[in-house]
């Protein structure tokens, strides 16, 4: 049986840390990075999974509603959301892949086999346009312009990401009886250049995500992903204060946290993972939100303040992943998806 507290988070303080994403959600269902700011499909499907993985399901299924219905008819969604209209029309690729993850993430967590069903036509669309995006070598650009020409560079983190995402949705179709051998694929071959021709991504070696992310997606695996995280541990961990965003300033972020402590999850280093984890906890505010992120020696906030609703969610699904207590716990590690030849 599982212990009814973590070690660093009760129960009760998991609820409020929740909570607070909920105050972000607007009558449609669409959870913003914080008041007034803007919403992207990414970091609102990861809220969305925060909010299952707490037990707040009917504004976890609000938030998957408000996905149905923005989808453009393409299978793409625009980059950012504002409360009253598009921010950015240009697509994410990654963001509109990652609807995937958050949809099997909701089904692992409530076993509602009728949501699946309904939400299949959304989660294909999105991965057929993210494949039919895919170049001869392989690679994914990060961003389609509002023209329909794809940007002329991938990127690792988002790479990354729609790999962990493509065998989310495979998961899916096999759930659901389906046959989308044209994803198996086109994560193989994503897979393959991420493992092989790092180089040919664009340069990003001062982010941390660049570092960790192949790992925590399941891209990397075994020793070459152990020798990955202690290759440039020095480089991004800021002594007991957790992960730098960016390698050469001292500001460590609370999701870039809880992320690299669940990457650290995935290749069984626990304790590593719990120190990075317990770390971050001295960005939490008192009614349980997570500051962005966190400047030392100094202890400012920056952004000044700023309090998000991302940072709350991997905070609430970094704990998830330490306790098991949802169906979906080690999803964001690539736990129980189909392994690729």
């Amino acid at each position: 049986m599982q212990p009814e507290d973590t070690a660093v988070l009760t129960r009760d303080q998991i609820t409020a840390t929740a909570s607070t994403i909920v105050e972000q959600q607007s009558h449609d269902g669409m959870i913003l990075w914080f008041s007034d700011g803007h919403a992207d499909t990414w970091n609102h499907t990861e809220a969305a999974m925060a909010l299952s993985a707490a037990g707040f399901l009917d504004a976890a299924g609000r938030a998957y509603e408000w996905l149905a219905k923005t989808q453009l008819s393409d299978g793409s969604w625009h980059h950012y959301y504002l409360a009253d209209g598009v921010e950015d029309a240009k697509v994410d690729t990654n963001c509109c892949a990652y609807v995937a993850t958050g949809v099997w993430h909701h089904y692992l967590t409530t076993e509602d086999f009728s949501f699946l069903e309904e939400m299949w036509p959304i989660a294909s669309r999105s991965l057929d346009f993210v494949v039919g995006h895919q170049n001869a070598a392989g690679h994914i650009p990060w961003a389609i312009h509002t023209s329909g020409t794809p940007w002329s560079y991938s990127l690792i983190t988002a790479s990354s990401s729609i790999y962990h995402s493509l065998r989310c949705g495979i998961a899916i179709a096999q759930r659901l009886g389906k046959e989308r051998p044209e994803w198996e694929f086109a994560a193989v071959r994503l897979a393959d250049v991420l493992r092989h021709h790092e180089s040919d991504f664009e340069p990003k070696t001062r982010w941390a995500m660049d570092w960790y992310y192949p790992v925590l997606t399941g891209t990397i695996t075994g020793e070459p992903a152990s020798q990955r995280l202690a290759a440039r541990f020095e480089d991004f961990v800021l002594g007991n204060h957790g992960v730098r965003c960016v390698s050469d300033q001292p500001w460590v972020t609370a999701a870039e946290t809880c992320e690299c402590a669940m990457a650290y999850l995935a290749v069984g280093d626990e304790h590593g993972a719990r120190k990075l984890f317990e770390s971050i906890q001295a960005l939490r505010d008192t009614d349980g939100a997570y500051f962005t992120g966190m400047v030392y020696p100094d202890r400012i906030t920056f952004p000044d303040n700023e309090r998000s609703t991302y940072s709350s969610a991997a905070v609430v699904l970094a704990a998830d992943a330490f306790d098991c207590k949802s169906q979906a716990s080690r999803l964001v590690l690539g736990e129980g998806l189909p392994l690729l030849q």
